[in-house]
């Protein structure tokens, strides 16, 4: 017998270490090649702030790889919503086949109130930074 995927834990693992992929690896298990990938492309995003730190911010791979980030702490976050909102019935059928359905309680919607929020933010900034650095650059090439 499988052991029970809990809702709630699959919901706060995307929001506290979704980037990482560790919701991943909680539903589908170690072997789970999207969830490996998620370290090495928050990794590229990490690796743009850190050069941007350290270079400023006319480093043109700095301001290519920052979005990366964003764009994975959105994902991360769209997990949890959608975690978050599963009818507790389709949970039960897709991750706990077999095994009786456990209702949950207000975790994973106040789990998912925060995802919007954080998801919220962290597209909107990435979509601002992403644009304010393209037009940058196309007023540099003008020149």
């Amino acid at each position: 017998m499988t052991r029970h995927r809990s809702k709630t834990v699959a919901t706060w693992l995307a929001i506290t270490l979704g980037t990482l992929g560790a919701h991943r690896f909680y539903l589908h298990g170690r072997g789970d090649l999207l969830g490996w990938l998620h370290p090495l492309v928050t990794a590229a995003g990490l690796l743009g702030i850190l050069r941007m730190r350290n270079l400023g911010q006319d480093d043109l791979q700095a301001w290519a790889l920052i979005p990366v980030f964003g764009l994975m702490l959105a994902q991360a976050m769209l997990h949890a919503i959608v975690y978050g909102l599963t009818p507790d019935e389709k949970w039960a059928a897709r991750h706990n086949p077999g095994q009786p359905v456990r209702a949950t309680a207000w975790a994973p919607v106040i789990g998912v109130i925060l995802a919007l929020l954080v998801g919220g933010a962290a597209l909107m900034g990435t979509i601002a930074f992403g644009g304010q650095k393209f037009f940058e650059w196309q007023l540099q090439q003008g020149r």
